[in-house]
Order: structure tokens, then sequence, then C-alpha cells
């Protein structure tokens, strides 16, 4: 079984974590929530706070498949301000393994320079931030192992593309059915 990680950043976009973390154990799907600071209570954008399952120091990257990295401000900021999590998702898609980000968190790969020759999207105001990539204007683009997305209203979309990615256009379908979704 796939096991993939989700940053959890103060200032993220609780929606675009969590509805990620909800729809890929739905879809029997190992999510691990990792806090990139120093403690397992993360407080997004909007004021709520949550528990991650481990902070980012106790982790083995070695034990995950992909990393997804939820938008939101600041909390894009604070993820690209993590030296751990840009080598992680350089080592990630240089390795092949699947990095996805939404909203705003896509300026984080382009930073990071691995979005040179992609197709990508994110929230719009920060396409410029998106270097090298062939920006659309899609809900989601997955371009081999990296997934994008534009932002909270397109969460669960960004979700089942991941559970697509692992699984099958049945499961995604499966699970459509049964969040009453389109």
């Amino acid at each position: 079984m796939s096991k993939t990680g989700i940053f959890m950043a103060d200032g993220c976009e609780e929606i675009e974590g969590l509805a990620v973390v909800d729809i890929l154990r739905r879809a029997d799907l190992e999510i691990e929530m990792i806090s990139v600071s120093e403690t397992t209570s993360v407080t997004g954008s909007h004021g709520i706070t949550f528990l991650a399952d481990t902070v980012f120091c106790d982790v083995s990257f070695d034990e995950f498949d992909a990393v997804v990295l939820p938008g939101g401000m600041p909390g894009t900021l604070n993820l690209g301000g993590h030296a751990g999590v840009n080598s992680v998702i350089q080592d990630f898609a240089k390795k092949g393994k699947l990095v996805a980000a939404i909203c705003a968190a896509p300026s984080v790969l382009g930073a990071a320079g691995i979005l040179e020759g992609r197709r990508a999207v994110c929230h719009p105001g920060f396409e410029e931030k998106l270097t090298g990539a062939f920006v659309l204007e899609e809900n989601v683009v997955t371009d081999k192992n990296i997934i994008t997305s534009r932002g909270m209203g397109t969460a669960i979309d960004f979700a089942l593309a991941i559970v697509k990615y692992f699984k099958n256009e049945e499961a995604v379908n499966d699970l459509k059915k049964k969040l009453v979704y389109r």
C-alpha cells in the first residue's frame, strides 16, 4: 500500500489539508499528517487548531510514496521557508515519487525548480511563481508524478486525483458515489 505524507504548517488552508486527509483515508490510502513545526498542534489560516499525527523531525521519508502541500497563507510561506520540506520535495520529484500541491503551494514547487517543463496550475495571482511551468487554468492537473490544483474550491477534485494516481478511475467513481459528489 502507498503511504502519503501531508505537510501541515501554521497558516495552512484547513480545507485543502484536511479534505485531502479525509478523502485519502476513505479510499483506504495511508496518509500521515506531518507538522513542520516542533509540535503536532497546527493552527490554520482561519484560526482552526488541529493535531497532526507527527512532526517533521520524527519522520523517515524513505517510507513514503508521496507528499502533499496544502496552500493558504502564511502556510505556503512557512512550507517554502522550511529547508526540510524543500529537500523532500526535490528528492521525491527526482525519484519519480508523487509531489502534490494546491492553491498557493505550487509556488513552493516552482521555487524548488521541479515544475520546469511541466503543466501546472495554482491559485490566481501566483502564476508567475510557477517557474518553468506551462501554466493552465484547469481545476487539477496531473503531469506524471506532479499534481497541482487551484484552491479550496478544488480540494475534493485534488484529493480524488491523488486517489486516481494510486488506485484507478473505478475507485474514484466509487468514492464519488459514497461522497454524493457530482
